[in-house]
């Protein structure tokens, strides 16, 4: 019943939406998926400058629902910094992604994060950007292996810099998907021989 009303709200509420924001990355990571589980439409934004403090990760979502979105947070333990009122100054992780085809290489940018696949075979060449200090870790865990076998850097890391590189992973993966079903529009729906879109 709760989750039917939230979603009907959504489709009738006209209000903006706030930012929840955090200590830590952790934190963020947490809640987004504490929220997701349950129904709440979320987003990942880089909060303004001004209101960073130790994380450069907030969670969006419709300003209505923070209430409640405050008390799952709590019953999840989840540890809030604060509310912002607006998205202002704000970016979504989402625009923070690029793309660029260097013929028999791919590279996808997120953020300051860089990931570089072979198109032919998937395989990650190479990992690039950032300073935190998973870094090298991840860039071990990563490099030389497909994008079908490479593990979902979120979940090897516990920075910013591991979110970002994990959209850029996924970027390589839908890229390679998308121009394997443009070479082969007859047998559209299966999936590219090493950019399966199940997580790695």
């Amino acid at each position: 019943m709760g989750l039917l009303g939230r979603k009907r709200r959504r489709r009738e509420g006209g209000e903006g939406r706030g930012m929840f924001l955090f200590e830590e990355v952790s934190q963020a990571l947490k809640a987004e998926k504490t929220l997701l589980s349950e129904g709440y439409d979320v987003r990942l934004v880089a909060p303004p400058q001004h209101l960073r403090a130790g994380c450069d990760l907030a969670v969006a979502v419709e300003s209505f629902e923070q209430p409640g979105a405050r008390r799952a947070l709590e019953g999840a333990r989840v540890l809030v910094r604060g509310w912002a009122d607006t998205l202002e100054g704000g970016l979504e992780l989402a625009a923070l992604v690029t793309t660029e085809d260097f013929g028999e290489w791919l590279m996808v940018r997120a953020g300051n994060m860089k990931a570089s696949v072979e198109k032919a075979t998937g395989r990650i060449v190479n990992t690039s950007g950032g300073g935190c200090p998973d870094i090298p870790y991840l860039n071990l865990r990563l490099v030389g292996r497909t994008l079908r076998e490479a593990e979902a850097p979120k979940d090897l890391g516990y920075t910013l810099c591991a979110l970002m590189l994990d959209r850029a992973v996924e970027g390589c993966r839908r890229e390679l998907l998308a121009e394997d079903r443009e070479a082969h529009p007859a047998e559209d729906g299966r999936a590219a021989p090493e950019c399966s879109e199940a997580s790695a």
